[in-house]
């Protein structure tokens, strides 16, 4: 059984080649590598993001915002994962939801710089 050094690096590198065919765009081969490395890793925000981009660039957002809705689920407190559902429901035209993530985001941010300041507050 690999160790867990070996699975970050496997993930990693799928992700860099999914990366790599995304800039080529080849969008289907980016999403199966994407895919391939959340079955590794069902947390990887990399992979989760990517396979966003993917769905948005070949003009599938219902896609896109379905993956970044099931990573802000895994990972709620990543304030990317909003930032990308806000956006992606704004070229969508659903307004709405696209304030109401977009407020979320902003709440994380605030959050992580209320952290930030009281951890130089208190030297740490």
């Amino acid at each position: 059984m690999p160790d867990n050094d070996e699975v970050t690096a496997q993930v990693e590198d799928l992700c860099d080649e999914a990366v790599d065919q995304y800039a080529d765009g080849n969008y289907e081969e980016a999403i199966a590598l994407y895919t391939r490395a959340l079955e590794i890793d069902p947390k990887c925000g990399d992979a989760f993001t990517g396979l966003a981009m993917c769905h948005q660039s070949k003009g599938d957002l219902d896609a896109a915002i379905e993956v970044t809705k099931r990573y802000v689920e895994v990972e709620p407190e990543d304030l990317l994962g909003f930032t990308n559902l806000s956006m992606f429901y704004q070229k969508k035209g659903m307004i709405k939801e696209a304030e109401a993530a977009g407020a979320e985001a902003r709440r994380l941010d605030w959050k992580r710089q209320l952290k930030e300041a009281k951890a130089k507050g208190t030297g740490q």
